[in-house]
Formats: structure tokens, C-alpha cells, sequence
């Protein structure tokens, strides 16, 4: 049997993807056009344009112009809460089909994207909710005279001005929410770049922001690869901040891009983010489901905060294989739409290549317990890896600190806590962890010692009012709550005199 994913392309009416630029849609000015193919298939999914460096440049042209003019920037409070409140409860009406396009587009599967909040529609109406919050608290202070005299001494947060917002294409929901939410609340306007590989889902949910009523130019759309178009947007003179997610060699290159005009620059460059179990863990079978399922479900391991890495106390050490073990061998793959499916594909072929050879290194540096393969049958179109769990790792071997960015787990032993914390911090990245213990006490203790942005205890969830990012070479910056306001602002102070002696 073939699996074919067209009749769900005709059933969500798929058109073709043009881009936006001052409230106008059309295609590139150059022609060129990008067809993109589901990774699950191989089949061709649709085409959507490749903007030119004048494209990008009109973009930018038309945010500024909108900036300027003050149509969103200077608007009510009221009427900024409004829009982005709207644009909330028509990502929840329109959740079907956003779920649909992206199982076009990325793979992800109905079954996750509908039930893990990370990944889903609803994530993303929250974030704008959230931020819809924040919008009329965009205040300063009044500060007393330093030196005495009759004057005021006051701050005021206003908007950084023309954003441009990379995304990737792993979770375009929740990751298009954590940039443009607060970059609207904020009143900054927004040029968008979609990754190449999740463009579709992105397209729609920008549809939705001009029915909530978002004035037109307050957002444009470029689409196509990083090579022209986001190179193009990150060297632009006119851009005044970068917030970008995706791999730490292009995060690398923006803040390069960005030293010639100061460009203000958030990014969140993955990670390669340690589990924790201790021996009195409330439940290492669940603690082993939790730190599997993580790097299997859904995605594939194709998530910037997954646990790639779990250092798991010699007591309880075979244990936790076992039933990772078991938990692994449950995963299923097959047609996205399938509610019974449980993980996508890696995204493209490039990305089967690197990890299929991570997956060999791997097998020279540790014990094979369970996959490592390529999985054929009715799936051999499609780029799908079985899931992998090598243990018996040294915590300085490749595939434990190298970011695979696929369904490959490293099972690192430890003896003690001090031993746990120096292994989990002796990675260059640090974007998340997670605790496994029923010692309330020793999960607050080693939490405040992991180098990590976020720390799960017995668990792990992203929320909207948390702020979001890593240490080290896991990025700069933070998404979420007050962080992401005070991303997208500028802070100014205003010494006014009361006096006629002192003007």
C-alpha cells in the first residue's frame, strides 16, 4: 500500500502561497516560485513564491510605512486588545483547518498537534491573549528628583519600531504566537518569514490576522529559503529587530548581520537538554515515557527543547531502559490525518542524511538498545527513523552533545547528584532541562544549579506568561510574559522642568 496524503490536500483546498506586502497579496516579482513536498510522501504539496531582495525591500518599505504613520503604533489600547483578542478566538474557530495544513506542510500528526499545547492552535490563541493583556500596562515610572529641584523625571516604553520574525518550521503555531504577539502588542510592525518548509499553515494564520482587523502593512509576508530571502531581511538597513528560532550556525549569522546597524536580535538556537532521574523518582516508568516521548511523538525529536539526553542514576538505570524500550516500540507512523499515528518524518531528505549519520557514530560510541534504522514498507517514501535509544553513553560522545534533532535518545549513567549537575551543565547549550524526584527539596537544589532556561520538575510545560530561551549557546533573549515586551520596546526618559527658572 502507498501512502498518499492528496485527497487531504484537496479536502483543506490548498492555493497557492503568495506573498503579502502592504495588504496586497501577489506573487514574487522575480517569478520564482518554491514547489514544497510532504515529507511523509514525497509527493509535491503545492507552490508558493520565492521573494527577491525588491520584494523584501517593499516589505520592509510598507512596515515602515505603516510605523510611521502611526495606524497601529499610536492606536487606542482598547482598539489593540481588541484585534489581538479577535485574532484568538478565530485561531480557535479555524483550529481544524490550521491542524490540517500543517500536517501538509510539516507532517506533524492530527493526534499531536491537537492534544500537546506546545504544538497546538490553541497554544497560539493564548499567547495572543496573553499579550492582549499586556498592551494597556505598557507603562514607565515617575521617579523623584535626584538632586532636588522642580522637575519630573519619567520612562517610557515604546515600540522598537520594524520587526522582521524568522520562524522554523517544526512548530509554526505556537512559534509565529511567541513573536508576532508581543511584537503587535507592543506597537511595532512585522515583516514575516515562514521557514520553506512550513509555509502554508503560516499563510493562513496571516489571512486571519487581516479579518481580525489588523491594518494593512502593520504585517507583510516574504517567503522562500533563508538563501536569498532571509539574507535580504536580516542585512536590511531599515529592519530595527531580528527575533529569529532556528539552527545556532544561522543564529550565528544574523548577530553578524546585525552588528552594522545595532539591530536589536532575539534568538532561540536549540539545545541539547538533559533529563535528570534520580533513583527516587515518584515513577521511572513514567519518568522514561515522559523523556522518550519527547524525542518520538509528535515531532521526532525535531524539537528545540526535547530531551535528547536523559542521565539516569545507576539504581534505577535498567529499569529506565526497559521502559523506554517499551514506550519506543509503541510509536507509530503512517498518513498524519491517521488519528492513530503518533510521529511525523524528519522534515527532508538533508535532515534523514545527518541523522541517519549521527545514528552511525552513535553505534560506535554506545550500546544500540532499539532502533537505528530507516523504516521501509509502505513507508519508504517518506523519511522516517525509527526510534533510537543508545545506552551506555559517555556524556562526552557526539550523539550526547550534538544537537541530531531527530528520535535519537542518549542514556547517560550517573552516581550521585553532584555527578548529575556537573553532566548536565558540560553541554555548550542550555535551553531546558528536566528534574525526575519525589525530594522536593533536591528538585529546587538542582534546579537552581542547571545552566538551563527552563526546568520541568516531574514534568515540563511551556506557558505563555513564562518567559522562554536558553543559556549559553542556546540563544539570547527570552520569549514570553514581560521578557517579550521588553524585547519589542525601547525604554526612553524624559526629564521635564516645572519652572519658568529652569526651562
Amino acid at each position: 500500500m502507498t501512502l498518499t496524503v492528496q485527497p487531504h490536500r484537496e479536502s483543506v483546498g490548498l492555493k497557492a502561497g503568495q506573498l503579502l506586502v502592504d495588504g496586497q497579496w501577489g506573487p514574487g516579482t522575480g517569478g520564482d516560485t518554491w514547489t514544497h513536498r510532504h515529507p511523509a510522501t514525497g509527493e509535491a504539496i503545492g507552490e508558493f513564491a520565492v521573494a527577491t531582495a525588491g520584494d523584501v525591500d517593499a516589505a520592509i518599505g510598507a512596515a515602515r510605512r505603516a510605523f510611521d504613520s502611526g495606524t497601529w503604533s499610536n492606536a487606542r489600547a482598547g482598539t489593540r486588545i481588541k484585534v489581538l483578542h479577535r485574532y484568538g478566538d478565530l485561531l480557535r474557530e479555524h483550529a481544524g483547518q490550521l491542524r490540517a495544513l500543517q500536517a501538509l506542510d510539516n507532517s506533524v500528526p492530527i493526534s499531536f498537534s491537537g492534544s500537546i499545547y506546545a504544538t497546538s492552535v490553541e497554544a497560539a490563541a493564548d499567547v495572543f491573549d496573553h499579550h492582549a493583556g499586556w498592551v494597556d500596562k505598557l507603562g514607565g515610572q515617575t521617579l523623584p528628583p535626584y538632586q532636588g529641584g522642580d522637575h519630573l523625571a519619567m520612562t517610557f516604553r515604546e515600540p522598537i519600531g520594524v520587526v522582521a520574525a524568522i520562524l522554523p518550521w517544526n512548530a509554526p503555531f505556537l512559534l509565529f504566537a511567541q513573536k508576532v504577539a508581543p511584537a503587535l502588542a507592543a506597537g511595532c510592525t512585522v515583516v514575516l518569514k515562514p521557514s520553506e518548509y512550513c509555509t502554508f499553515t503560516v499563510l493562513r494564520m496571516v489571512e486571519l490576522l487581516a479579518e481580525a482587523g489588523l491594518p494593512p502593512g502593520t504585517l507583510n509576508v516574504v517567503t522562500g529559503p533563508g538563501d536569498p530571502v532571509g539574507e535580504a531581511l536580516i542585512t536590511h538597513k531599515d529592519i530595527d529587530k531580528i527575533s529569529f528560532t532556528g539552527s545556532r550556525a544561522v543564529g550565528k549569522r544574523i548577530v553578524e548581520a546585525s552588528a552594522g546597524t545595532l539591530k536589536r536580535v532575539s534568538l532561540e538556537l536549540g539545545g541539547k537538554s538533559p533529563a535528570l532521574v534520580f533513583a527516587d523518582a515518584p515513577n521511572v516508568g513514567l519518568a522514561a515515557a515522559t523523556t522518550i516521548g519527547a524525542v518520538t511523538m509528535g515531532l521526532s525529536g525535531q524539537a528545540c527543547v526535547a530531551n535528547t539526553r536523559a542521565l539516569v542514576h545507576r539504581d534505577v538505570y535498567d529499569e529506565f531502559i526497559a521502559a523506554a524500550q517499551g514506550m519506543a516500540a509503541a510509536i507509530t507512523y503512517g498518513d498524519p490525518f491517521d488519528p492513530g499515528v503518533l510521529a511525523c518524518p524528519l522534515i527532508n531528505e538533508r535532515q534523514l542524511d545527518r541523522v541517519l549519520g549521527y545514528i552511525e557514530q552513535g553505534k560506535q560510541q554506545g550500546r544500540l538498545v532499539t532502533g537505528g534504522e530507516r523504516l521501509g514498507g509502505d513507508l519508504a517514501a517518506g523519511n522516517f527513523v525509527a526510534p533510537t535509544i543508545f545506552a551506555d553513553v559517555a556524556n562526552d560522545a557526539t550523539v550526547a552533545q550534538e544537537e541530531i534533532f531527530g528520535p535519537v535518545l542518549a542514556v547517560v549513567p550517573f552516581s550521585d547528584e553532584e555527578e548529575a549537575i556537573r553532566l548536565a551543565n558540560d553541554t555548550e547549550y542550555g535551553l531546558g532541562a528536566s528534574v525526575f524526584s519525589a525530594d522536593a527539596q533536591r528538585a529546587f537544589r538542582v534546579s537552581r544549579k542547571l545552566r538551563a532556561g527552563t526546568i520541568g520538575v516531574n514534568g515540563f510545560q511551556i506557558e505563555p506568561h513564562l518567559p522562554f530561551g536558553g543559556f549559553k549557546q542556546s540563544g539570547l533573549g527570552r520569549e514570553g510574559g514581560l521578557s517579550s515586551i521588553e524585547a519589542f520596546t525601547e525604554l526612553k526618559s524624559v526629564y521635564l522642568p516645572l519652572t519658568e527658572e529652569m526651562m
